[in-house]
Order: C-alpha cells, then structure tokens, then sequence
C-alpha cells in the first residue's frame, strides 16, 4: 500500500510529519488537499480510515468556522462533510495513511504508530 500524506505545505507540523515519512525510508504521495480538494464521497473515506467522525477532524483557526457557526451541534456529519469539502481549510492536518492505518499526526510524533 502506498503511504499518502494529506498535506498543507504552509503548515510546519505537515511539513515536518512529511520529512518524518521520508526519513523513515517512505516516499508519501502528497495530496495537497487545498489545491486538489477532497469531495464528501472523498473526505468519508479518509474518515473512515481514521475511525472517525468529521467534528474530530474540523479545523478552527485560520478557517471560516467560526464565521460558519459550525460549533452549534445542529449541524449533522453530512451537513459539516459538504463544509469540509466546500472549505478544505476547515480539515485538520497533516493526515497519514499508511498499511498500519491512518493518523492525524498533531502532534507530530503520532506519525510513529503507523510507518
């Protein structure tokens, strides 16, 4: 299986979790996901590789989500999936798959338990 990082060049923790993959003997394919967005089908994919829910995976600063309201629990998973997809900022960062499984390497050190 091929090791994916779901990166954000600007970020210093996706940054580093990217070379952390490299030293480790990887060579990630990296999905700029703000320049090649995630689609709903695309991002409940990832999240079910994360065993996870998308309010455990939305981003708050430097994002819309405040400006959104998104922290009112009215909003269903669906309904914050079409969010994330439509604001691919809103998802948190980096993301790691890897044949162990998948990670949100925030920390950094998280990237260990699966390469």
């Amino acid at each position: 299986m091929t090791t994916t990082i779901y990166h954000n060049p600007s970020c210093g923790t996706s940054r580093n979790t990217l070379q952390a993959l490299r030293e480790a003997g990887h060579d990630p394919q990296v999905v700029e996901y703000l320049k090649t967005p995630l689609d709903a089908a695309g991002i409940k994919a990832l999240l079910a590789k994360l065993a996870a829910r998308p309010r455990d995976f939305l981003r708050k600063r430097g994002t819309p989500y405040d400006d959104l309201g998104l922290d009112d629990p009215k909003w269903t998973d669906d309904q914050l999936i079409d969010f994330m997809a439509a604001h691919p900022i809103l998802i948190e960062r980096p993301i790691v798959v890897t044949s162990k499984g998948a990670r949100l390497c925030r920390p950094l050190e998280k990237v260990n338990e699966i390469i």
